[in-house]
């Protein structure tokens, strides 16, 4: 069994949980609705299964190579990635003025999770072109506009995001590569890249490079940043490809996962300077990445989904074709499929319940966004913007920590097997490493969900969504069924949690840094926990009026059951982390630093 995209979870969430409908009733989404959605995912899942599926394992085994400078795709790759463009995909939810379809996020991301459960690797190359479009219909001129984006959105050219540098990692401030302004409004730029996912290829006709450079005697650190578009080929007047710019690959990384996806080191400036273009203003190159990190990061988070349901649905598979040992419970005389036993039933439900919840709070969070962009009413618009930028670090952090989790319980579920590559359970699994890493660390998500999301307005924000939470909780109880009422008391006390871990953030991040920062991660994994159980809780409502409908009842029973053993096995963690955050602050920094 290759992949079977899940479309009807994902429609199931787009119709109950993000309102799909409320979302067609806003300017520029009318045509946006259910039907809509149903048939986009339709056909995605066609392209998806048939396309990307099949050549996923051949990327690890055979992944991108260079050679004299030139870097060539997977055997396959190139003609995937022109039916992919062909068909419209990469300007799926990009404005129909530069040639796309002008489609919600919520219906975006649901086809984005099933590219990256198809093939991670090759879904990169249309996500980091996805950022530079965000960049450009931000900040970018006119004319910038005019020349780049309808070939981006097109996919005709894909784009990159050029952050770090050897010395820099993920510190910013240590950006050394260089601009020097010209006569004619265009700068030189010099400097080394690192870490460039899909910066040099054969997939397309040129390559779009976004780069952050100082401008000669600009200020020392982050306030001194600037951003340029500096093109692989140069652009005539008339769209042309002209002469090959100064930015060259130099290597490509060898890695542990996404072996497919080539991971560039790039040079600019080797034979007198790359032609770069400045995007927005000088210095305020930062603030203009970082709308492509926000689009990255939660696409990131969306790719954790994604390989978790890819490796839900291997070891499924494993576990009903295994035949080994007899059931503990003598229902079956001899050894029967290893899916029988207990605890490969808890590793399965585990893998299902995560990916279910984060799916859920993924579709949530794109409905959120959708409507602080286009939402009528200034109010609806700001809120909707709060949420969404509270979820994204959610979405990036939790989603992602879950794959591995979710990976290596695929592995572990195979036994043996799963440690021996042929099987394929091994490839997702160190696929899934580098999500809790590249586009911000778990880290980096962590603090920024305690500085700007949480100290910095006291934890309002916070507090308004768990009054949310609590109000979903009253419907549990006024539900009154059994499983209702479980999830209630798991959901209560997951949320009261949240607001101690809120309140000790919000009351303690300037006088006891040190002791915020040494919890936030388990911070944003207990969040993620509770918004993740929250929308599951809320699916449970939503199943248990389609049941006594007669809708579906199958599928809706078993929505019930992942939503029980949420709050049951994951969401019951909470209460341990607000433990270890409020009250365990002091172990982690209480050893001496000689004594590691």
């Amino acid at each position: 069994m290759s992949y079977v995209a899940p479309v009807k979870d994902m429609l199931f969430n787009i119709q109950h949980l993000a309102n799909i409908e409320q979302i067609a009733k806003l300017p520029g989404f009318e045509d946006a609705g259910f039907d809509t959605a149903q048939a986009v995912l339709e056909e995605s899942a066609k392209f998806t299964e048939g396309v990307l599926a099949p050549l996923n394992w051949e990327g690890d085994k055979n992944p991108s190579s260079l050679k004299d400078g030139v870097v060539t795709a997977t055997p396959g790759f190139k003609e995937a990635f022109k039916q992919f463009t062909d068909g419209g995909w990469q300007g799926l939810q990009h404005p129909t003025d530069f040639g796309g379809q002008g489609l919600p996020k919520t219906i975006g991301a649901a086809c984005g999770e099933m590219v990256n459960s198809a093939n991670m690797s090759f879904a990169l190359c249309p996500l980091l072109s996805d950022g530079a479009i965000e960049a450009l219909l931000t900040a970018g001129s006119d004319e910038l506009k005019a020349t780049y984006l309808e070939k981006l959105v097109s996919g005709k050219w894909t784009g990159t995001m050029n952050l770090t540098e050897p010395q820099a990692g993920s510190d910013l401030a240590l950006v050394r590569s260089r601009a020097e302004p010209q006569a004619d409004g265009t700068y030189k730029v010099f400097g080394t890249k690192i870490y460039i996912t899909w910066g040099e290829h054969d997939m397309a006709e040129n390559i779009v490079h976004l780069v952050l450079a100082r401008v000669s005697g600009a200020p020392e650190g982050v306030k001194g940043i600037s951003l340029f578009v500096v093109p692989k080929f140069m652009v005539n007047k008339d769209g042309s490809l002209g002469a090959r710019n100064d930015v060259h690959c130099v290597s490509i990384e060898h890695k542990m996962g996404i072996k497919a996806s080539p991971t560039a080191v790039l040079q600019y400036g080797d034979k007198g300077g790359a032609i770069g273009y400045l995007v927005g203003k000088e210095n305020r190159g930062l603030e203009y990445m970082f709308i492509m990190m926000n689009a990255a990061r939660y696409g990131v988070g969306v790719q954790g989904i994604a390989i978790a349901e890819r490796a839900y649905q291997k070891a499924v598979q494993f576990s009903k074709d295994r035949v080994q040992s007899r059931p503990v419970d003598g229902s079956m005389p001899g050894s029967a499929p290893i899916i029988h036993h207990p605890d490969v039933r808890r590793m399965l439900m585990t893998m299902r319940a995560y990916t279910e919840g984060c799916r859920a709070l993924a579709s949530v969070a794109a409905s959120a966004y959708d409507a602080a962009h286009h939402h009528t009413d200034a109010e609806a618009r700001k809120q909707n913007q709060a949420f969404y930028e509270f979820m994204v670090p959610l979405v990036k952090g939790y989603s992602t920590e879950m794959s591995l989790e979710v990976t290596s319980l695929g592995v572990q579920v195979h036994g043996g097997m799963g440690f021996i590559e042929e099987t394929g359970a091994a490839q997702y699994y160190r696929d899934a490493k580098i999500l809790t890493i590249y586009e911000g660390t778990t880290a980096i998500q962590a603090n920024d969900l305690v500085g700007r999301k949480t100290a910095r307005d006291g934890g309002q924000i916070a507090k308004g969504i768990a009054g949310q939470v609590e109000a979903t909780e009253a419907d549990l109880l006024a539900s009154g069924s059994a499983h209702a009422l479980a999830v209630a008391k798991r959901l209560k006390a997951a949320r009261l949690a949240f607001i101690d871990v809120v309140d000790f953030v919000a009351g303690n991040t300037k006088s006891s840094p040190n002791a915020v920062f040494a919890g936030s991660v388990p911070y944003l994994m207990l969040a993620g926990n509770l918004m993740a159980g929250w929308q599951l809780a809320r699916s449970l409502l939503v199943a248990e009026k389609a049941i006594a409908a007669g809708d579906d009842v199958a599928f809706m029973q078993a929505k019930i059951t992942t939503a029980r053993f949420y709050a049951d096995h994951l969401l019951s963690k909470a209460g341990g982390l607000r433990d270890s955050i409020v009250e365990g602050a002091d172990s982690v920094t209480a050893l001496p630093l000689d004594a590691f």
